[in-house]
C-alpha cells in the first residue's frame, strides 16, 4: 500500500477527484480523504480494490523516485497536550505478530502521557481480532480468551489510565471499549434482554467468569458501562471501566454515529475526548459530574495532630458531604416536598423555586412582518460560560426571616418582582416562559441581582441562604472551554477570525472532520448534562414519590447549583437582548434556552446585529468562537414563520425550528 501522500499524487496525477475515487469504490469521499490524510487505512474488502486501483495509476505516472513502503498506522488524537507525534512508544510488551503491520504500528505509536504507569494512554477500543486500538496510533495484542484475562492484562500489561487533574484527586481507571466483534469473542450477548436494568443476569457466563476470578461489579451490575474492581492494593487501584458498544454505551445525542467508526477512528474520537475532558465514565453528563470531582475533590490528606499520621480532611471548597436542599429547591417527588404537601399537590411560585431556560415567543409586529427574513443566534456553551467566575453555596442553606438583598450571596430567595416591567416585545428576564410574574416567587441570587442592576427595589420577604460559598465550577468551565476552543481549532475556527470568515467556516465545520466534530458534540453534551446532573432525578422503576434516591447521596446532588447556572445563562441572554432593544431597537421574537431569533433584512446576522464605530455594540451579542459569543443558528423567511404560526398556533416557537425549518422537538440549539 502507498504512503498517503503517494495515493492523493497518484490520484491528482490522473486528474481524479476524490469523490470520482469514492465512486468508484462505493465509498463516502470523507473516507477517501482519510486514505489520503493517513488518519485511517482502508479495511477489507475496499482494501484489495484501492491497491488494484492505485497499482494501476502508479504504472501510469511512476514517481520519480520509488517511495518507502511505510509501517501501518493508524490516527494520532487531535493535537492532544503532552503528545510527540514523532516519538517512539517505550512499551515492554512483545505483540504475538512482530513481523506484522500492527506491530510495525506499534513500535512507530507515540507515548500518549508522560507518566510511566499510563504510557499507552486512557483508553483502547478492542475488536475481535484481539487488537488493541490506543490514542497515537498505537494497536496492541490483547487476550480475549475471557473477561477476567482482559482485566488482568489491562492492568497489569497495556499500561492504560491517565494521572489526576488534582494533586487530592484520583487518577483515571482505565477505559476499555469493545466493539461488536470484541464483545462477541468474549461471549456477551449482541444486545440486552434486560431492557430496563440495561444489566446481564448474575447467572450470565461473564458474570461468573468475573466471580470466581474474584473481581466484583457496582450495583448497576454488568450493562452498557460497567466498572470491574478489587478492592484497593495499598495506594494502587484495581478497577477497570468497560464500554460496550452495541449494547448503545455512547449515546447517539452526544457522540453522533461515533459508534459506527472503525476502531482507529473511534480511539481518535474517544482519546481527544479524554486527553482533552476527561475518560468517559458514562454519559456525558455522568462524565460531567466526574470532571467536577476530578478536579475540585471532596477530600485532602491532613495531618492527625494527634497521632502526627495523615489522614482524610475535607477540602476547602469542594462540596465535601451531601447536604439537604432548601424546600423550594426539592424537584417534585423529594421527601422534603411530600412532608410539606399532599401527594399531587401543584405548587406555586411561591412554593417552588422555577429557574429554568427561556421558552419564549412572541407574533411579529407589523413592520417586522415586512422584512425577508427571520435570523436565529445561537450562543456558545451558553451554560459553561454562566458557571465562568459565578459564586455558589458549599453549604447547608440557612433559613432567614425578611433577609437584606446581598448580590455576593448564593441562595434561594422568596421575593415579589411583578412590579418591574418590560416592553411587551422582549421577555420578561423573571420566568422561562418570559411572562410577568404575578406575585412573590422563588428566585436564585443571579435573577434577584438582575432586577437590582436595573435599579429596581428588591425586598426579600424570607430565603434559603448558604454563608459558605466559592467559584466551585471555575476550574470545570476552564477545562471545558480549553477543550471546546481547541477542538474548534482543529475545525479551523479560532478566536479573533474576522467575522464573515466565521460564519462561512461555521456553515461547513462539521464536514471539515466528522471526527472532530463529533468530539465537540460531546463536550457541548457534558456541559449540559452535567449541569442536569446536579439535580438528577429518580431513575429507578421501583422508586415512589417521598421515597429518598441513590443520587441524593452524593456531595453533587446539588439542585441550588443548576439553579444558579440556568438563572445565570438566562440573564446573560437578557442582557444582551435588552442592550439591542434599548440602544439599537432591535427585539427577539422567538427566544428557546441560548437561541433568539430577530426579523431581518438580510438572512446573515450580519445583517441585523448593530454595530458602534465599526466594533459590535458592547454589551451586545458577539460573533465569535468563544463561550458567550453567538453563532449562525439559522435562517428562514418570514413567511415561514408566519405558516409555522397558522399551522401550529401560538404557542409553536419558531426558535426551535429556525435551523431545519422542520417542526421538529430535536432542534433546539446546542
Amino acid at each position: 500500500m502507498p504512503a498517503p501522500a503517494e495515493r492523493k499524487r497518484l490520484r491528482e496525477a490522473a486528474s481524479l477527484s476524490q469523490e470520482q475515487i469514492a465512486q468508484a469504490l462505493s465509498v463516502r469521499r470523507e473516507t477517501v480523504t482519510g486514505w489520503e490524510s493517513g488518519r485511517t487505512e482502508p479495511r477489507p474488502p475496499k482494501r484489495a480494490a484501492y491497491i488494484r486501483l492505485l497499482d494501476g495509476l502508479a504504472a501510469r505516472f511512476p514517481a520519480p523516485e520509488p517511495p518507502a513502503t511505510p509501517a501501518r498506522t493508524v490516527p494520532a488524537p487531535l493535537a492532544a497536550p503532552g503528545v510527540q507525534p514523532d516519538a517512539a512508544a517505550q512499551s515492554p510488551m512483545v505483540p504475538r505478530r512482530p513481523e506484522s503491520a500492527r506491530a510495525a504500528a506499534r513500535k512507530q505509536a507515540a507515548p500518549a502521557t508522560s507518566d510511566e504507569r499510563f504510557t499507552n494512554g486512557p483508553l483502547a477500543i478492542i475488536d475481535g481480532d484481539g487488537a488493541a486500538y490506543c490514542v497515537g496510533g498505537l494497536v496492541l495484542d490483547c487476550p480475549l480468551t475471557d473477561l477476567p484475562a482482559l482485566v488482568e492484562w489491562t492492568l497489569r500489561e497495556a499500561k492504560l489510565g491517565a494521572p489526576r487533574l488534582h494533586r487530592s484527586g484520583k487518577d483515571s481507571d482505565p477505559l476499555i471499549v469493545l466493539a461488536a466483534s470484541g464483545a462477541e469473542r468474549l461471549g456477551l450477548p449482541a444486545m440486552l434482554e434486560d431492557r430496563r436494568g440495561l444489566r446481564l443476569p448474575d447467572d450470565h457466563r461473564v458474570v461468573r467468569q468475573l466471580t470466581a476470578a474474584k473481581w466484583k461489579l457496582t450495583k448497576r451490575g454488568f450493562g452498557p458501562w460497567a466498572r470491574v474492581y478489587r478492592t484497593a492494593d495499598g495506594a494502587r487501584r484495581q478497577c477497570v471501566q468497560f464500554a460496550i458498544l452495541p449494547w448503545d454505551a455512547l449515546d447517539t445525542r452526544a457522540w453522533g454515529p461515533a459508534n459506527q467508526l472503525e476502531p482507529a477512528e473511534l480511539a481518535r474520537v474517544l482519546g481527544t475526548y479524554a486527553t482533552r475532558v476527561h475518560t468517559p465514565r458514562g454519559s456525558t453528563a455522568v462524565t460531567g459530574l466526574e470532571l467536577m470531582t476530578a478536579l475540585r475533590p471532596s477530600t485532602r490528606a491532613v495531618k492527625d495532630p494527634a497521632t502526627g499520621g495523615w489522614v482524610s480532611g475535607p477540602m476547602p471548597g469542594s462540596l465535601t458531604e451531601p447536604v439537604e436542599c432548601a424546600p423550594p429547591e426539592a424537584p417534585d417527588g423529594h421527601p422534603a416536598v411530600a412532608a410539606l404537601y399532599p401527594r399531587f399537590h401543584q405548587r406555586t411560585p411561591d412554593q417552588v423555586l422555577n429557574e429554568e431556560a427561556y421558552q419564549w415567543a412572541r407574533p411579529l409586529t407589523d413592520a417586522e412582518c415586512m422584512k425577508p427574513h427571520v435570523v436565529g443566534i445561537d450562543v456558545n456553551m451558553a451554560f459553561a460560560a454562566a458557571a465562568n467566575r459565578l459564586t455558589v453555596g458549599l453549604s447547608a442553606p440557612v433559613h432567614v426571616q425578611r433577609p437584606a438583598f446581598d448580590p455576593k450571596l448564593p441562595g434561594s430567595w422568596l421575593v415579589d418582582l411583578s412590579h418591574i416591567t418590560f416592553d411587551e416585545r422582549l421577555p420578561n428576564p423573571f420566568t422561562p416562559n418570559g411572562e410577568r410574574p404575578q406575585g412573590p416567587a422563588w428566585y436564585a441570587t443571579p435573577t434577584v441581582a438582575y432586577a437590582a442592576e436595573l435599579g429596581h427595589q428588591v425586598t426579600p420577604l424570607e430565603a434559603y441562604l448558604r454563608y459558605e460559598h466559592g467559584p466551585y465550577l471555575d476550574a470545570w468551565y476552564t477545562r471545558l472551554r480549553d477543550a471546546y476552543i481547541a477542538t474548534m481549532a482543529d475545525l479551523g475556527i479560532t478566536p479573533g477570525m474576522p467575522e464573515d470568515q466565521f460564519l462561512t467556516a461555521m456553515a461547513t465545520y462539521q464536514q471539515t472532520d466528522p471526527v472532530a466534530a463529533a468530539v465537540l458534540n460531546a463536550i457541548k453534551a457534558t456541559v449540559k448534562g452535567g449541569i442536569g446532573k446536579l439535580r438528577e432525578r429518580p431513575r429507578s422503576g421501583g422508586w415512589r414519590p417521598g421515597e429518598p434516591w441513590p443520587a441524593l447521596a452524593r456531595p453533587t446532588w446539588r439542585p441550588d447549583i443548576r439553579a444558579a447556572v440556568i438563572a445565570n445563562a438566562r440573564i446573560n441572554m437578557h442582557r444582551k437582548m435588552h442592550k439591542l432593544a434599548t440602544d439599537a431597537g432591535l427585539y427577539p421574537v422567538a427566544v428557546l434556552s441560548d437561541c433568539a431569533v430577530y426579523a431581518s433584512d438580510g438572512p446573515s446576522p450580519l445583517d441585523f446585529l448593530p454595530y458602534k464605530d465599526g466594533k459590535p455594540l458592547p454589551g451586545g451579542f458577539r460573533l465569535g468562537v468563544s463561550p458567550g459569543m453567538v453563532k449562525h443558528e439559522g435562517t428562514q423567511s418570514v413567511l415561514w414563520a408566519e405558516g409555522l404560526t397558522e399551522d401550529h398556533g401560538p404557542d409553536v416557537n419558531i426558535a426551535r425550528h429556525i435551523k431545519t425549518g422542520v417542526l421538529s422537538s430535536q432542534d433546539n440549539g446546542e
